[in-house]
């Protein structure tokens, strides 16, 4: 099993503990704090699932059905993470706005309070483990899920204040007002969850800065002498980029071969983390602007 697998494997474990512990307080006591905490619990033990099916697929071999892998399903994943942490957020925000129009008194508070420090102390030890797996891997699900887990730390240390307030001053609407500062914060951290996995699903080119790199590797091999209609795209692990080399006319294609195969490792050590295909045509004259038209983007 991979270090992504088994980071999944941590995660649902974990998230299914959380989710028991804080649904049977937060049904006991009534805090809509908890059991918005409980709810995002839940939420993360089917996300985590599903990153594991998404993981496991996208490191299928490519296919007689998909030619290039299933790597675009890391994206897709990250995307209906990012949205089920909105629609959760949404629900959160509904019950507390429900609690302030009809307020309730909160029970079992010290009990309440226990459970969200012994989630606070478990979220903070599976975000750090993330963390690990994420600089490890550089894998986008375990990004997201890293970030997931983190806005549930802050989420559960703002329930754990929560709790605190309103057993000391005994005001109920710090619960609900609270509740609505989380689901705020949990929409706001996934925006750049969908946003960066709805672009690569649209194929967005690399960073400039990557480009760069990639731009110095070529022009630093002297028997290229010019290139042109570079392209980039990343899913998931995998990095996609194609170019056009020109050489000298008189050149043969195994010494052309040659150059590319040398362009192509260079290339390729850019990126250790990544799976990296480059694909690379051998021009024997600078045909950029007789193509020019068919090859607009």
């Amino acid at each position: 099993m991979t270090l992504e697998k088994k980071a999944t494997v941590v995660s649902t474990s974990v998230a299914g503990l959380l989710v028991l512990l804080k649904m049977t307080v937060g049904v006991l006591s009534g805090s809509i704090a908890v059991l918005a905490s409980a709810i995002d619990s839940f939420l993360d033990l089917t996300v985590s699932l599903f990153n594991y099916f998404a993981l496991h697929n996208a490191e299928k071999n490519p296919d007689e059905s998909f030619h290039f892998g299933r790597s675009k399903i890391e994206p897709l994943a990250a995307v209906i993470e990012g949205s089920v942490i909105s629609f959760s957020a949404f629900f959160i925000l509904y019950e507390a706005l429900e609690k302030i129009i009809h307020p309730h008194e909160m029970q079992y508070m010290m009990e309440s309070f226990y459970v969200m420090l012994a989630s606070i102390i478990i979220t903070a030890l599976l975000v750090a483990f993330l963390i690990y797996v994420a600089k490890k891997t550089n894998n986008m699900v375990i990004r997201a899920d890293a970030l997931h887990y983190k806005t549930d730390l802050l989420s559960n240390g703002a329930v754990l204040f929560a709790l605190a307030a309103v057993s000391y001053t005994g005001e109920q609407l710090i619960d609900p007002i609270l509740g609505i500062a989380i689901a705020a914060y949990m929409i706001y951290s996934a925006f750049p969850i969908i946003k960066e996995g709805v672009l690569m699903l649209l194929d967005i080119a690399l960073p400039a800065e990557d480009i760069e790199k990639i731009d110095k590797v070529i022009k630093s091999e002297p028997i290229i002498t010019n290139y042109h209609y570079l392209k980039t795209r990343e899913s998931g692990s995998h990095i996609f980029i194609s170019y056009h080399a020109v050489f000298n006319v008189s050149i043969s294609l195994y010494d052309a071969h040659l150059v590319a195969d040398k362009v192509e490792a260079k290339i390729l050590a850019l990126f250790p983390d990544k799976k990296v295909h480059v694909l690379t045509h051998m021009d024997p004259y600078d045909d950029s602007e007789i193509n020019e038209d068919e090859e607009q983007w």
